[in-house]
């Protein structure tokens, strides 16, 4: 980077926008209250462990039937096709542009709704030319199969198998780039049910045809079933989208431009689809390098790469719920709320990533015997997957942290932008939309470096240790990207938090290994081992001062056993009450003092945060000072990152 950095900066910053000169009529898409993150959280995290249940469910019946042999090495580069489109077309590329994209959309209809509508525009301009790009991919993708297999894995002694495979596979691009549209439309539209089922949708579908055909059709049924569920998984969204753009205002029939106007920045493209690109040739690096050991190398990295996603998918939920408003915020020119709002998501996502990487490093070989050891899959082959899982684990944080920070990287630059905004198109800002596709391609160096040092002498463990090694490199160049970016990130207190939940979540790692080791059956030692990890890991986070463990502690006590707080209106006071003596009265009254906390005296009768207060309990009196449509006011978009006992 050069030296005069700020006045690259400054030109990368978005303008805050002015306010409506009126306040805009209510429409379909008001703010959020409070509780809609949690909520919305809720639901998500319900129905994506419903759907990562049901994917650890069919790779324990892939295990079953086919064990870890040429068969399902053949099947699995065959899945490197979906495997790829799926965060390139769902979870990342797709979603890092039409997030931004449809939430400038709903800024711009919010400050001026009597425009033509934006967000119907957005769709006439990109989902037409999507799904034309997305047809030429699928084809091209099944006619170029003996290449693709030939460069994924040369040293399959049988590829035949693996081009069939993937020919299949290839079908899964245009729904999966459907289904990725459609849900980010519907995450900005505060609508996360129908996108949070999607993977229920998928899963069940490779389930039906692989339960139905495993023994007519052998591994070609799980391929079958890929392209199956992922048809299902864009079904599942056309509905709801359908509805939701029925509901919002409808169209005046005008052509003109308007200040309003969204026009298309295709270069935008490019930057973001480098980046997944290069992210998931850590997947390549490692098919490629394992087709050369022996077989059953390449099955047994998926397996252990599938049980330690789990815990990142957990708490990748965190920003998944969070991104519209982060991509809200960033649309008004609000950095601030949207800087709050991802430290608190880098800091949740951590701890949960953390608990559940102490989990793994402690009791892998009971999870993975307790859930993989039947049929065709043996001890032999437990033991290399626990191995691996246990390397894998020291990845998974910077997985986790990537996720979050990517977000509000890309979308200080959307796919699109309104008529009337400046443009800034000078040569610092595009440079630092390819920052992160450099900071991966460093990454994946580190990969391939770590991978050939290591697997000459360490087998997949070699691969997975350089895995886990590029991958924190990037998290570590992304924190100071975001900064570059233009989010006054606060690193020294980012870098602390985590600190201290690395060092919980290493004594919780400690403690669980040594108390499941206690026993050889498998269940009872992932109970014992788990529940100390998580004892543990709750202890020593709340010891060493990590909000992000105490918070919910203290959140759970509460729910538990809830105190009354001040909020309804004044109340007795202590040295008034019969009985006692002056010194009980005395105790009484400062107790009742330590209780109200920051809350004002009995005399004000009122909490001074916004209704609903989740820190106290109960709703507060409303001011008697507002008139009441201010009373109703839900908080804007940039509030729900400014809460300091809320989401």
């Amino acid at each position: 980077m050069t030296t005069d950095q700020p006045a690259v900066l400054a030109s990368t910053l978005p303008a805050p926008r002015s306010a409506p000169a009126r306040p805009p009529a209510p429409g379909p898409d008001p703010a959020p209250r409070r509780g809609f993150l949690a909520r919305a959280f809720g639901i998500t995290a319900l129905l994506s462990a419903a759907g990562s249940g049901l994917g650890l469910l069919r790779d324990l019946l892939l295990a079953r039937y086919f064990g870890a042999n040429q068969g399902t090495d053949a099947f699995l580069v065959a899945w490197t096709v979906p495997e790829t489109a799926a965060p390139l077309l769902i979870e990342d590329a797709m979603s890092f542009l039409m997030v931004p994209a449809f939430a400038l959309a709903l800024v711009l209809r919010e400050e001026d709704p009597d425009a033509p509508d934006p967000v119907r525009q957005l769709i006439r301009a990109t989902l037409p030319w999507l799904l034309l790009a997305l047809s030429g991919l699928a084809l091209a993708a099944a006619l170029g199969a003996p290449q693709l297999v030939g460069l994924l894995a040369p040293g399959l002694p049988d590829p035949d198998l693996a081009v069939t495979c993937t020919r299949i596979t290839a079908i899964t691009v245009l729904p999966f780039g459907v289904a990725g549209y459609l849900a980010a439309a519907l995450r900005v539209h505060h609508r996360f049910t129908a996108p949070a089922g999607i993977y229920v949708a998928y899963n069940l579908g490779i389930l039906a045809l692989l339960l139905g055909f495993h023994g007519y059709l052998g591994v070609r049924s799980a391929a079958l079933g890929v392209a199956f569920g992922s048809l299902l998984m864009a079904g599942l969204l056309i509905g709801p989208f359908l509805r939701r753009l029925r509901r919002g205002p409808a169209a005046d029939g005008r052509s003109s431009r308007s200040r309003h106007t969204l026009v298309l920045m295709p270069l935008a493209l490019l930057p973001v689809a480098a980046f997944t690109l290069t992210r998931q040739s850590q997947v390549f690096v490692e098919r490629c390098l394992g087709s050369a050991l022996p077989p059953g190398t390449i099955s047994h990295l998926n397996y252990a790469a599938k049980v330690s996603q789990l815990a990142m998918t957990a708490g990748i939920l965190i920003c998944t719920v969070t991104f519209p408003l982060v991509a809200r915020a960033l649309a008004a020119g609000d950095l601030t709320a949207a800087r709050d709002r991802v430290e608190k998501d880098l800091g949740q996502a951590a701890a949960v990533v953390l608990l559940g990487t102490a989990f793994l490093m402690a009791c892998a070989p009971s999870v993975v015997s307790l859930l993989f050891e039947r049929g065709a899959f043996g001890p032999r082959d437990t033991a290399a997957t626990a191995d691996a899982i246990r390397v894998y684990s020291f990845g998974l944080p910077a997985q986790a942290l990537i996720g979050v920070m990517i977000r509000p990287y890309f979308s200080l630059r959307p796919v699109v932008r309104g008529a009337a905004d400046p443009r800034t198109e000078d040569g610092g800002r595009r440079l630092l939309d390819w920052y992160p596709a450099a900071a991966m391609l460093l990454g994946l160096g580190v990969t391939v470096a770590v991978g050939l040092l290591a697997t000459a002498r360490f087998g997949a463990l070699g691969l997975a240790a350089g895995n886990a090694a590029g991958i924190t490199m990037t998290a570590v160049l992304l924190l100071r990207g975001l900064v570059l970016r233009g989010i006054p990130l606060r690193l020294r207190r980012v870098i602390g938090g985590h600190g201290r939940l690395v060092a919980a979540a290493a004594g919780a790692t400690a403690l669980g290994t040594a108390v499941g080791g206690l026993t050889d059956d498998p269940l009872l030692s992932t109970l014992l081992g788990g529940l100390t990890v998580a004892l543990a890991f709750a202890a020593l986070g709340t010891g060493l001062g990590a909000r992000e463990v105490r918070g919910p502690l203290l959140a759970a006590a509460r729910a538990v056993a809830p105190v009354r707080r001040i909020c309804a209106g004044p109340r007795r006071s202590p040295s008034l009450r019969p009985g006692g003596t002056p010194r009980a009265q005395a105790r009484r009254a400062a107790v009742s003092s330590a209780a109200d906390g920051p809350f004002p005296s009995p005399a004000a009768g009122r909490c001074p945060h916004p209704p609903p207060c989740d820190a106290c309990t109960r709703t507060p009196r409303s001011d008697p000072t507002r008139s009441a449509g201010q009373a109703l006011n839900p908080p804007t978009v940039a509030d729900e990152g400014k809460f300091p006992h809320g989401q």
